[in-house]
């Protein structure tokens, strides 16, 4: 039996899977401020024009450029591992599998997406990217790939998180990375948002307005934004660990999957494992796709498809997504990277076409399932990662009430040493479940009122 099933550099995935080819009815195009399609040179102050013909692209694969490839060979491919002992101490007939992402420099899958946005910009003529981030792991992957290929990196980082995890800023540093606590006072959208609400925690949706802000106001044209998660060709490069995966299970003679999980709060590494597993899907293979998020953000699970701005200055175009509203803050959970307001347009339109099937867990059962993960395969999670966790366990423990031997794969999305103030918090008894009242919902998604609504496109298949 395979504990840990390996690829050697010659088996990398020499492409990306662009799922925008294979959707079974259309998405929405992203709006502009007067309700029109946007063009594509509407994104051109923001992000650099190579990058924009990945967002907008039709194709199927996406060749990977060798420079790229000899950077991800620092850690790629990564181990699929078996869960054996996980497995034992449930007592399930499940084989559970994982994608371990935590091996790479910065600890996550957000490594694979910042050295294609890097060297893109690079290519590009680009001197300096700015960003944000919340939990710190996208801040820290690109602190990384900046360092790498020669590139200023300026992040914005989640004020609570900034707080949380010191150690994360110090990653950043390392990699020459500039860090701030978000909301500012170096932008306009940070004063703003500092005058009304001084005791603000921050949210993603704040810190996308400061970066872009940054970016665009650069009056030499030499800065560029770069965004972790959500667009669609930061899902792009992540559907190398899905590629890999796929090869992994084949190599040892997994014929089938039966249920692929990943966390989700803008959607990367989710989609990066699961969207070369709905395209089996979308071809008759019988799979449960299953994103998770927390009971706190319920973007999927709670929010409306619907036509949203990316953050709170409403910088960004309108894109269709399931969202809570561009205003909403987030409670202080601990899985910071869950704390995002909306979800990815590709990954709302296969939930939409019902392909995939949200489901929220809340922050204690996630706890508990890390804990129990660590004492028995070894590895301490991040806690983004632990819904993944979490929810691979309920999928066990309903195999061993059904008496099934299912396979079952997640996404090892990050580690959680640079999280351990979340660990001792849930240890000292600190942690509370919250599940979002109603009445919040609907406080935060009046401000979606009078923007476009989006037609429901489906083929009513799934």
């Amino acid at each position: 039996m395979a504990i840990k099933v390996l690829l050697n550099e010659d088996e990398i995935p020499r492409q990306w899977y662009n799922i925008a080819a294979d959707l079974p009815s259309p998405m929405l195009p992203p709006l502009g401020p007067d309700g029109k399609p946007i063009s594509p040179d509407m994104l051109a102050p923001v992000f650099p024009m190579n990058l924009i013909e990945q967002e907008v692209s039709q194709e199927r694969w996406i060749d990977i450029p060798e420079e790229i490839l000899e950077i991800l060979y620092r850690w790629r491919p990564s181990p699929l591992h078996r869960a054996k002992f996980l497995e034992e101490a449930l007592g399930t007939p499940a084989k559970i599998y994982y994608k371990n992402e935590s091996v790479s420099p910065a600890g996550s899958h957000k490594t694979n997406t910042s050295v294609a946005q890097a060297w893109y910009n690079k290519q590009f003529g680009i001197e300096k990217i700015t960003t944000e981030t919340g939990a710190g792991q996208w801040g820290s992957a690109l602190s990384f790939a900046c360092a790498l290929l020669g590139l200023e990196c300026k992040i914005f980082m989640v004020r609570i998180s900034f707080d949380q995890k010191p150690f994360r800023k110090v990653m950043m540093q390392v990699w020459d990375g500039n860090c701030v606590a978000s909301p500012s006072r170096e932008t306009n959208a940070g004063r703003e948002i500092l005058e009304k609400f001084p005791d603000t925690p921050g949210s993603l949706g704040i810190a996308i307005s400061e970066a872009i802000e940054q970016a665009v106001t650069d009056e030499s044209g030499k800065t560029r934004y770069s965004l972790g998660s959500v667009l669609n060709h930061v899902l792009l490069h992540q559907t190398i660990i899905g590629l890999e995966a796929k090869k992994q299970l084949d190599k040892i003679g997994e014929k089938k999957v039966d249920v692929v999980i990943g966390c989700a709060g803008g959607g990367s590494n989710f989609a990066g494992l699961s969207f070369p597993f709905v395209l089996d899907k979308i071809n008759g293979a019988e799979i449960d796709v299953i994103p998770v998020e927390p009971y706190s953000c319920p973007t999927m699970t709670k929010g409306p498809f619907a036509y949203d701005h990316g953050d709170v200055a409403k910088m960004t175009p309108l894109l269709p997504m399931f969202s809570l509203g561009h205003d909403f803050i987030p409670p202080p959970i601990h899985a910071g990277g869950l704390r995002y307001h909306g979800m990815a347009p590709l990954v709302s339109q296969l939930a939409v076409e019902g392909l995939i099937t949200p489901r929220a867990i809340h922050q204690l059962e996630c706890y508990e399932a890390a804990v129990m993960f660590a004492r028995t395969e070894g590895i301490i999670c991040a806690p983004e990662t632990s819904h993944a966790i979490a929810a691979a366990i309920q999928e066990a423990k309903k195999a061993k009430e059904e008496g099934e031997e299912k396979v079952i794969l997640f996404n090892l999305s990050g580690h959680g040493l640079m999280d351990l103030q979340g660990y001792s918090s849930f240890f000292d008894g600190k942690l509370k479940d919250y599940e979002l009242p109603q009445e919040e919902i609907d406080r935060a998604l009046k401000a979606i009122e009078g923007l476009p609504v989006p037609e429901i496109s489906k083929t009513g298949k799934w």
